[in-house]
């Protein structure tokens, strides 16, 4: 009998008290991670399966395989084709092809290079009826005709509990096999597995469950109603019901059931009627600067790319400072309500009325990126980035023309004449490029244009709220419906590129199961807004215990109304405004320490639990985990810093680390900040937790309780 601790195998994650790892023995199992976005970009949890493929491969090697559908192109450009290591999956897969159906292995080409097994759906949809009548057989399940996506994940699932079929009749006892099934198009395979009794360990991973997202899309009172909802009547009047009826099915077939957030848990609760087994969050890979001043830097770099854009956005307009101009950002796919839009633009409103109000010279440029319908860059758009290279051109020959003159001037030992070393051409250059920057129209809201500008979402509201970047606006919008690309003639950046620039995401999100957004911001040292109703911000709140020192604002929107949570969004807008840029500096830093919690060097140790609990459960008489693995541990929460007060927008401590351009007015009445110290404090006061979702101890949480 193989015995498995409750220990965690991270070795060297700075910060953590860590736990020592009695090692599964992986030499004796197989382990599959079964999913549709496998070499298929389609959504979020393409990002999940691959960023967290090379702490798997460092874990399992060889014994890792991926599973996904085959299409051709992504292959070609992909994955590298080769045969399995392992015999019996190339048996298993010869039986397959075999038969009829297309089967391909490869390398894919992403970190770690784990193997990739691809079933050719368009292959097999001549067995499409057969199997269908499978499933009916099996489990009362019917899938129409006309749901092309049900139909393919029916194939999917049928080729892969196939194979598994093929697979442990070959292998016998020689080795066990964990197979771990991602959301339901995935799940098909799961329910016939298990129907069909083949001896594998499964887990089954919701992302955000089907119903959940339909509900919210339809601007449903979601998370209010959640005990309410006649979950077959909301499935059937949707017509997915048959995909309801699959993911629940693989939900209640699962040895382990996980979510990837406690937000999503209390979901799956009410709408799949099972509590999560694990709670899996979403990590990243995180890799970090051997100093800090380099990811400083390069918010500074990016920051001057991002105000080159605005210098010709807004020509003719540019009467604010950009020395004292912030950059916001939403971005994210184009779900007005879902993704928090609504409340961010009568948030900005607010924002816009209260800098007037108070008189800042402060200017807040708010991106949104969001791809929606367009047939083109606006002319307008165009004009302005041509506008300011013609400045700039005209500028650098002037200055040629002056250094010329000057350096001729000094090799001869004479003080120039100010007044005669420009010609009066140059004057003229100089007149003819200012008059040229003339307009007589406001700098344009959108970049783009747009398909639906009568009724779009976001222009709708901008109209609604007046927001035209007009002169005595402080808050300037720049609808941008595209994502962005380094090789755009209007912002020619990249995504990453383009947060390190900014100053702050806001994603007040209302359905968002995790939230990658304010995750990458915060890996990237760029403070951000949540809500309490994402995976993310639940995630920090229960691990940070002053969320806003480290530069994460977590917004009320569950218990709170939408009044209020807009309220509280501007005041935390409003509170960044009026921060130094010392201080932004420093919440930079404070941001950046927190990418730890988001590593998966961290964060895979939620997966290995799952397996473990999974194996303990497939095969009890060979795998025993101890008793308090199922326990959950108090989780770890980083303290407020001795040195910081309660918010950071009234925070006055300096840094090491300036950026180019400092007021000196900052320095003055400064407390000293020492960053080894700071950073020394929040060693001390970090505990590894075994599971998340922990209560301590002298606290009984309710279930589906999680305050602000």
């Amino acid at each position: 009998m193989r015995r498995m601790s409750r220990s965690l195998s991270i070795t060297s994650l700075s910060g953590f008290s860590l736990l020592e790892e009695d090692d599964v023995p992986v030499e004796n199992l197989l382990l599959f991670e079964i999913a549709w976005e496998v070499t298929n970009k389609v959504g979020g949890i393409y990002t999940v399966i691959q960023t967290k493929a090379k702490i798997t491969v460092d874990e399992w090697g060889d014994n890792f395989f991926m599973m996904g559908p085959y299409y051709e192109h992504n292959f070609k450009t992909q994955v590298e084709q080769c045969d399995p290591p392992t015999p019996a999956i190339k048996k298993a897969m010869d039986a397959l092809i075999n038969s009829g159906c297309q089967v391909y292995c490869g390398r894919w080409l992403i970190e770690g290079s784990p193997f990739v097994i691809l079933f050719d759906i368009k292959g097999s949809a001549w067995n499409v009826d057969r199997w269908k009548g499978d499933l009916w057989d099996t489990c009362g399940i019917g899938i129409p005709n006309h749901d092309r996506e049900a139909n393919d994940a029916l194939i999917f699932g049928s080729l892969v509990a196939w194979f598994f079929k093929e697979l442990t009749d070959d292998i016998g006892e020689e080795k066990k096999v964990i197979a771990h099934f991602h959301e339901w198009q995935a799940g098909v395979g799961l329910v016939l597995l298990r129907s069909r009794k083949i001896p594998i360990a499964t887990v089954f991973t919701t992302h955000a469950t089907l119903l959940g997202r339909y509900l919210c899309a339809g601007n449903a009172d979601f998370y209010n109603n959640l005990d309410k909802f006649n979950v077959d009547q909301e499935a059937g009047e949707r017509q997915i019901y048959h995909r309801y009826c699959l993911e629940r099915a693989a939900v209640h077939c699962a040895h382990i059931f996980t979510t990837v957030s406690q937000i999503t848990a209390v979901e799956a609760n009410h709408m799949l009627h099972r509590n999560p087994d694990v709670v899996t969050p979403n990590g990243l890979n995180v890799k970090k600067f051997s100093a800090m001043h380099e990811f400083q830097n390069l918010h500074s770099t990016n920051k001057s790319r991002i105000q080159e854009f605005v210098r010709g956005h807004f020509y003719g307009h540019l009467d604010f400072n950009l020395e004292k101009t912030l950059y916001f950002f939403i971005a994210g796919r184009y779900e007005f309500s879902n993704k928090g839009a609504d409340i961010f633009l009568e948030s900005l409103s607010r924002l816009n009325y209260l800098l007037k109000v108070h008189k800042h010279d402060v200017t807040v440029v708010v991106f949104f990126i969001m791809p929606a319908k367009t047939n083109n860059f606006n002319v307008e758009s165009l004009k302005g980035q041509a506008v300011r290279k013609q400045l700039w051109d005209t500028a650098q020959s002037v200055k040629e023309k002056f250094g010329k003159r000057l350096y001729e001037a000094l090799l001869s030992g004479e003080i120039p004449d100010m007044n005669k070393i420009l010609e009066r051409d140059d004057f003229s250059i100089m007149k003819r490029a200012i008059y040229a920057t003339q307009r007589h129209s406001l700098p344009p809201v959108t970049t783009h244009n747009m398909l639906d500008d009568s009724t779009d979402p976001i222009l709708s509201n901008v109209r609604r709220i007046s927001l035209f970047n007009s002169r005595n606006d402080r808050v300037k919008i720049v609808f941008h419906p595209e994502f962005l690309s380094s090789t755009s003639p209007l912002l020619p950046m990249d995504y990453e590129e383009f947060v390190r620039g900014c100053h702050l995401g806001v994603f007040p999100s209302y359905y968002e199961p995790w939230g990658y957004t304010p995750a990458e911001c915060t890996v990237m040292g760029i403070p951000s807004v949540t809500t309490n109703l994402s995976g993310f911000g639940c995630f920090m709140e229960e691990h940070v215990s002053d969320p806003a020192a480290y530069g994460i604002y977590i917004v009320d929107r569950r218990f709170r109304s939408a009044d209020e949570s807009c309220n509280q969004l501007t005041h935390f807008m409003f509170g960044f405004c009026q921060q130094s840029r010392r201080q932004r500096i420093i919440q930079r830093n404070r941001t950046e320490r927190l990418s730890d919690l988001l590593d998966w060097r961290y964060l895979g140790r939620f997966y290995m639990r799952a397996r473990k609990l999974a194996l303990s459960r497939a095969f009890p008489d060979e795998y025993k985990m101890d008793a308090l693995a199922t326990f959950q541990a108090e989780g770890f929460r980083y303290p407020r810093p001795q040195s910081v007060p309660p918010s950071p927008s009234t925070s006055v401590h300096s840094t090491p680390h300036h950026s180019d351009v400092e007021d000196e007015d900052d320095e003055e009445d400064e407390e000293p900040y020492d960053e080894d110290e700071e950073a020394e404090w929040d060693r001390q006061n970090i505990k590894t937790p075994d599971m998340l979702g922990a209560v301590p101890p002298d606290k009984k949480k309710q279930p589906g309780q999680y305050s602000n």
